[in-house]
């Protein structure tokens, strides 16, 4: 398959092109029945030659150029609508009808703030040249309106607010916010391409529109990704503020798979400078070895380091409630735990569990509540590093963290 992407330079253009790239030479094979061969890539400065043999020869059309902010109001129609109005004239010249794909934009739906939108007009105009072309050529045309985008790549102060508060946040420059109450629909890049690629192969989602809503229909006109959020401005700078405060705080956000949020942060970090994309950890060091937590989260737990010197024993505590596994990744070492109380079989303590642990055969202990533990380094030479995870993120105020030796002399 021969692939035509118009706007390649722009947001959506490099990451849907850089994910066919990955299709077509096999590093993602999540869709198989893709075979892509050839992908043209045309932007503003491309030699038009490269677009008449694109043309020529494609099997499916990305047409994702546009103007979005121009110097005069009249190069919306000329951006928008002239340059579509050519990309169809040179296919129609090769009798090429492919299918063909149409990036819009929910302000063609001239609804609500966008009645008087120079630019939604620029690209409803765009829309009915399309759909006049489908009846002219019987050719698949695919519409989509697309809400607000947001993702990696996206330029910031030119048309996406999450670009623009991302960049400040993360840079620290200065931003404004003209309402924190005015909500967003907003659809995240990697959603969206991967709508793109069911486009492709033809298993697009359909739908109408009432105004700016959605009302998906599986014999509607227009096209749609499915996968959308809604958040306020407010919202989206008040995450963007946890994000930032994670190398202070250590605290990672709740980001559950497919919310918002994880997207959003992803979207952050990819606006960090090279200053903040390392920081420093708080180590705790004494004469057994060192410390060091690493990531703390509200529901998860937390996850730390800890390097025993040779010979050193760390631990030699219990907790009530609290649960953690140690992980030994470099070293030996010996995990040893032993229930708390005595048991009333015996009469005696509760014998001691022991596990031997090496780096080279990594294996999870769990460390069981109400029972006494500790991890020694069994070598004379070499440290030993483990790392842990723990049920919750360490309280100062409810430790629920009380000494007693696991072995301990009679």
């Amino acid at each position: 398959m021969k692939v035509l992407v118009t706007g390649s330079k722009g947001f959506v253009g490099k990451n849907l092109i850089e994910n066919l790239k990955n299709v077509r030479d096999g590093k993602n094979q999540t869709r198989p029945q893709l075979l892509i061969t050839d992908i043209y890539e045309f932007d503003v400065d491309t030699d038009e030659v490269i677009l008449d043999e694109a043309c020529k020869k494609a099997d499916f059309v990305f047409h994702l150029a546009g103007v979005n902010r121009p110097k005069e109001k009249a190069e919306f129609m000329s951006g928008n609508f002239g340059f579509s109005s050519k990309l169809l004239q040179i296919l129609k010249k090769y009798n090429n009808k492919c299918p063909v794909m149409l990036a819009s934009s929910s302000q063609a739906s001239l609804a609500g703030r966008f009645a008087e939108s120079e630019y939604g007009k620029s690209k409803l105009e765009g829309e009915n040249l399309f759909f006049e072309y489908a009846k002219e050529t019987g050719a698949k045309v695919l519409v989509y309106r697309f809400p607000n985008l947001f993702g990696k790549w996206c330029r910031p102060n030119y048309n996406s607010a999450v670009a623009t508060f991302c960049n400040a946040v993360a840079n620290d420059l200065e931003y404004m916010i003209s309402d924190p109450a005015i909500e967003l629909e907003l659809l995240y890049i990697d959603d969206l391409v991967d709508e793109m690629f069911n486009a492709l192969e033809g298993k697009e989602n359909r739908c109408e529109y009432e105004g700016v809503n959605t009302k998906p229909l599986s014999s509607g006109r227009y096209c749609y990704a499915p996968m959308t959020h809604y958040a306020t401005l407010g919202e989206i700078v008040d995450l963007l503020k946890q994000f930032k405060s994670m190398p202070a705080t250590f605290i990672m956000p709740e980001i559950p798979e497919g919310s918002f949020a994880k997207k959003l942060y992803s979207t952050y970090l990819s606006y960090l400078p090279k200053g903040s994309m390392s920081y420093k950890l708080n180590m705790n060091v004494d004469n057994r070895g060192i410390f060091t937590e690493l990531i703390k989260t509200g529901s998860c737990g937390q996850i730390s380091v800890n390097i025993a010197r040779p010979g050193n024993i760390r631990g030699q505590h219990w907790h009530n409630s609290k649960w953690e596994i140690f992980i030994v990744v470099s070293g030996h070492g010996l995990i040893q735990e032993r229930k708390i109380g005595i048991d009333p079989d015996t009469g005696e303590k509760y014998p001691v569990v022991e596990f031997e642990v090496t780096g080279e055969e990594m294996k999870a202990v769990q460390m069981l509540p109400g029972y006494t533990h500790n991890i020694m380094n069994l070598s004379d030479t070499e440290d030993l590093v483990t790392v842990m995870w723990a049920n919750e993120a360490f309280n100062p105020d409810y430790p629920d963290t009380f000494y007693e030796k696991v072995e301990t002399e009679e």
